[in-house]
């Protein structure tokens, strides 16, 4: 099993990515909605079955100092309702800045004509698939290999 699943988590919509372990790639997939906190469960089932993960990443929203804030409880508690849920290991990642990428990515592809304004709901799944990618690439690398922080 190589396949994960990575969550932007908003108050309107969660993006999701999906990703690969073995090639360390990750791509956007889709936007869930969310009302009255709750996600579309029958969408995320429906995505959990059909790819089939074996690992659940989340973005956890920090602030510019690295500490906690309101979002982060609201990211926090969705992780621990898919871990609940799917019985599935679920990973917090730090997603500072993922949204400026995800928007820099969405600019460029309209640059290049292959994104439209219509889009723009896609943007948190590009921010899942930012997030997943960081975390992905941080797996990749050996333990003996990483940079102390």
């Amino acid at each position: 099993m190589s396949c994960v699943l990575g969550f932007d988590v908003g108050s309107r919509l969660t993006g999701v990515a999906i990703g690969n372990r073995l090639t360390a790639t990750a791509r956007a997939l889709t936007t869930v909605p969310v009302h009255d906190d709750r996600p579309d469960w029958a969408r995320l089932d429906t995505l959990r079955r059909e790819w089939q993960p074996d690992i659940l990443v989340v973005g956890l929203p920090l602030t510019l100092e690295g500490a906690e804030q309101p979002a982060s409880r609201r990211a926090r508690d969705f992780g621990a309702r898919l871990q609940q849920r799917y019985r599935l290991p679920v990973i917090f990642v730090d997603e500072r800045h993922s949204s400026q990428e995800a928007a820099r990515r969405f600019a460029a592809g309209r640059a290049a004509g292959l994104r439209r304004r219509r889009d723009a709901a896609s943007i948190d799944a590009e921010a899942a698939a930012v997030i997943l990618e960081h975390w992905l690439a941080e797996a990749a690398v050996p333990a003996d290999n990483q940079s102390p922080d």
